[in-house]
């Protein structure tokens, strides 16, 4: 795994050295995302300039080097991944192994590239990614991310300049480069608790998209902005090759456990020490079966634990990794290690985001760095399979709306949101405290009346994503919304509400929170975070199935807990969904109540101008106070603070 920088200077206003020194400075910032090899090269005709920084995972020589040359001499590649079929590749473009210099996926992926072009080429290769291409020989600069979007790439206009790299430090790396924040985008962030693609937190900055190429001519022009995967294809594709001989149940079964040991077994290779997270639910668990299966040597597996019972999946963790004996690694700890790393998140993340699942992730990945530089994750089971609950919920919205009227929705909405999250709770009574999902029972209370308010299914599933429905009255200056990125995925309307939500969480949730989550925590500690989930060939199994391979007796992912069967017994993966968080609500009130006061103090939101001083004030004195539980709320405004607090404007 690595980290690019780069920019493409038309006026030429730099000399090469200038240029390269610069590239190398911007890339020197994501020394954390390579922290074994450096590089820079540039083209002093054109103005262009990239720099690298490399994590060597695949073939450790100075053959991996980066940025690298394609053999005609007219390609260069800086490249941000990992490759898991370079075999196939070599053989569908006719090359092979002999004709290269060295064994790493970047210098297959760039023969590719150099052989059939960009857009063919990301059609073809499987892996996570992010690129920049230079073509010397038209002058022109490719960007690319993978489908699911893993890898993190941007892209900005300094005057005139195109700035590009793996986070947005790089490019603050530039002199005199300090875009503005964009209120809308801020406003979108307090909604998502994250920025959607392709917008950004900054004015004039903008992600590249899961699965698109950008394509930038020498005048530093965007001559096209090409899709060449989207979820909803994909989906219909392998809608249309469903048929009566498609597999089904056991069958189905027997199909995912040879594909996902395949897809398994491709993930595992690597130069380095590989083990892989484990927290004891059904996505992990699976992973570390098939990790067993195809390892000859004893898999190392990661858990973190917490003191409080509500949060802790160790004790199933380490239940699951006795049963199939991989050499297990936990850690519980205390509310002072957790709260420990909450001052480093804002720099960690790079752009505001606020899932407070972040804290445990990095906590997460730093314990399992100390023992790998590769980790296999669940990541993408539940958007895969049907795995999250709010999938049947949206399924049943549709009933809803057919038998009760709207007008009559929104009392019953309004009446269950009257109540606040904790006095729902309280009414719990012994229930609460016991598991996470009862414990945030006044939460999904509040959701369920909003969700009933809601005019319709996208209305519902933004209802369900969102900590507010409307963060502008929050927010200084904002003149409209960027659109709802979070429901801007074009689906069209024969999908069913359940598989609606599933895509909406792949092309959107799954790329802009939970991927960004583990990229950014893993690569702080230089660990690469590969999620076998997310294959395309697996994505396609998925949506072959029929509804009663991904959902019996109310639960989702059958076929996964099936196959689960098979390598554990279920009575050590058969619980409630508990999710992966802390009690940051708690520490609020206690010993995070002082670094709050001092992020949210009116002075500071005044002399800020970005948020308004009395919504803020209102809605953390009634938290502080213990009158409601507004943790989704807050998180978002305090991540915010702590970012505008690291200087970045």
């Amino acid at each position: 795994m690595c980290g690019l920088a780069g920019l493409l200077d038309p006026r030429g206003r730099r000399t090469a050295t200038a240029s390269e020194r610069l590239v190398g400075e911007m890339a020197d910032r994501l020394a954390h995302r390579g922290p074994d090899a450096r590089g820079v090269w540039s083209d002093p005709v054109a103005g262009f300039a990239v720099g690298h920084r490399r994590l060597s995972v695949v073939d450790l020589s100075e053959a991996g080097h980066q940025p690298m040359v394609s053999a005609d001499g007219r390609w260069v590649l800086a490249y941000n991944g990992e490759l898991y079929d370079t075999d196939p590749i070599m053989s569908a473009f006719g090359f092979s192994v002999d004709d290269l210099r060295g064994r790493s996926d970047t210098e297959v992926l760039l023969e590719a590239i150099a052989r059939v072009g960009v857009e063919r080429a990301v059609m073809t290769v499987v892996g996570m990614f992010a690129f920049a291409a230079w073509d010397r020989q038209e002058k022109e600069l490719w960007l690319a991310r993978d489908r699911f979007g893993e890898k993190p790439l941007y892209v900005g206009d300094d005057d005139g300049v195109t700035l590009f790299g793996s986070e947005l430090k790089a490019l603050f790396a530039v002199p005199g480069f300090r875009p503005s924040v964009e209120p809308e985008a801020v406003a979108e962030f307090i909604r998502w608790s994250c920025v959607p693609a392709p917008g950004t937190i900054l004015r004039g900055v903008r992600k590249v998209k899961p699965g698109h190429v950008l394509r930038i001519n020498r005048n530093g022009h965007v001559i096209s902005e090409s899709p060449y995967w989207s979820p909803v294809e994909a989906a219909t594709e392998a809608l249309s090759d469903r048929s009566g001989a498609s597999p089904t149940g056991e069958d189905a079964v027997d199909e995912l456990d040879e594909l996902l040991a395949s897809v398994v077994d491709s993930r595992m290779v690597a130069d380095v020490p590989l083990g892989g997270f484990l927290s004891g639910g059904v996505d992990s668990s699976l992973l570390a079966a098939m990790m067993v299966r195809s390892s000859d040597r004893p898999v190392q597996t990661f858990t973190i634990g917490f003191a409080e019972e509500a949060y802790d999946e160790s004790r199933h963790a380490a239940a699951v990794a006795d049963h199939l004996g991989t050499d297990h690694h936990d850690l519980i700890l205390s509310p002072e290690d957790a709260r420990a790393v909450i001052p480093s998140l804002a720099r960690m993340y790079d752009e505001p985001f606020a899932d407070s699942s972040q804290i445990p992730t990095a906590l997460l990945a730093s314990m399992a760095r100390a023992h790998v530089t590769v980790a296999l994750s669940g990541d993408g089971g539940d958007e895969l399979f049907g795995g999250y609950d709010r999938y049947r919920v949206l399924q049943r919205f549709g009933a809803v709306e057919r038998f009760m009227p709207g007008p009559f929705r929104r009392v019953v909405g309004s009446a269950l949101r009257s109540v606040s999250a904790d006095r729902w709770d309280r009414l719990a009574g012994g229930l609460t405290g016991r598991s996470g999902a009862v414990r945030r029972l006044g939460h999904r209370v509040h959701k369920a009346g909003r969700v009933l308010e809601a005019d319709d299914l996208d209305g519902a599933y933004r209802a369900m994503m969102s900590s507010v429905n409307d963060a502008s009255h929050l927010v200084l200056g904002v003149t409209h919304g960027l659109g709802g990125e979070m429901t801007a995925l074009p689906i069209g309307g024969r999908w069913s509400g359940f598989e609606r939500a599933m895509l909406l969480d792949t092309g959107v949730y799954l790329s802009d929170d939970l991927l960004v989550k583990v990229d950014r925590s893993s690569m702080a500690v230089s660990l690469e975070v590969r999620a076998p989930f997310l294959d395309p060939t697996l994505f396609g199994f998925a949506w072959r199935l029929g509804q009663e391979d991904r959902v019996r007796n109310g639960r989702g992912k059958w076929v996964l807990r099936r196959l689960l069967d098979r390598y554990v017994p279920s009575e050590l993966v058969d619980r409630p969904k508990m999710g992966f968080g802390v009690p940051v609500d708690e520490w609020l009130r206690g010993p995070l109540c002082g670094w709050a006061d001092d992020l949210l103090s009116p002075a500071a939101l005044g002399m800020q101008g970005y948020l308004d001083p009395v919504g803020v004030a209102d809605l953390w004195t009634r938290h502080r106070e213990g009158r409601e539980n507004l943790i989704f709320q807050l998180w978002p405004l305090l991540m915010f603070q702590a970012w505008l607090d690291e200087g970045w404007v």
